[in-house]
């Protein structure tokens, strides 16, 4: 964690013991992923009963890429939160929830951007509207043109380069996202032949 996890306590006496557990369901949260860079726990007891004592709720913000995750297990009506310890455990389940999620968005988002690859267009079918893209490791994935911008699908010729992501399609990977890599570089003179292909 890039900055010290802090534990406060609203309108309440400092309680040694209870930052300390804050402490270890931070780590325990760390332990699970890196990617926290800071978190602050409020521990207060907004809520009295006259029979029942006093519930606590706790607050806690984690501060990750892409945003923060605040968490305010506020349980008027859970009087297991009469124990301080319990509303800690609740609190951090529901951050480590709300944790994963943040962390499976985040994968999901990287492994879009990391299948994003440069290639070159080997085949092209302009009356057909479709062509395939020859990958850095030598495979054609097939493009339809709807997967590249009207203007750059009739500004591309066979040659030309692309970024491209690769996806699975219903018939095996697929190109989506194509874009030239210099449009302005590849003239409209593709029209001689209506199939043409880098050997």
């Amino acid at each position: 964690m890039q900055t010290q996890p802090q534990v406060s306590f609203d309108d309440l006496p400092v309680d040694e013991a209870v930052r300390d557990a804050a402490l270890d369901h931070i780590a325990h949260l760390e332990r699970f992923t890196d990617r926290i860079t800071g978190c602050h726990v409020v521990v207060a007891q907004p809520h009295r009963h006259h029979r029942e004592g006093r519930l606590y709720s706790i607050r806690v913000d984690l501060v990750v890429p892409g945003g923060e995750i605040v968490v305010n297990r506020d349980h008027h009506l859970d009087h297991a939160h009469e124990d301080v310890f319990v509303a800690l455990r609740d609190a951090f389940d529901a951050a480590r929830r709300r944790l994963e999620d943040h962390v499976r968005r985040m994968r999901g988002t990287e492994k879009i951007h990391a299948s994003r690859a440069q290639g070159r267009i080997s085949q092209l079918f302009p009356l057909q509207g479709y062509g395939f893209i020859r990958t850095p490791d030598g495979r054609d994935v097939y493009f339809h043109r709807h997967a590249i911008s009207d203007p750059e699908f009739h500004a591309a010729d066979v040659g030309s380069s692309v970024f491209f992501t690769e996806e699975e399609g219903d018939e095996g990977p697929q190109a989506s996202a194509v874009h030239l890599v210099h449009p302005h570089d590849h003239a409209l003179h593709r029209h001689a032949a209506p199939h043409e292909e880098i050997p």
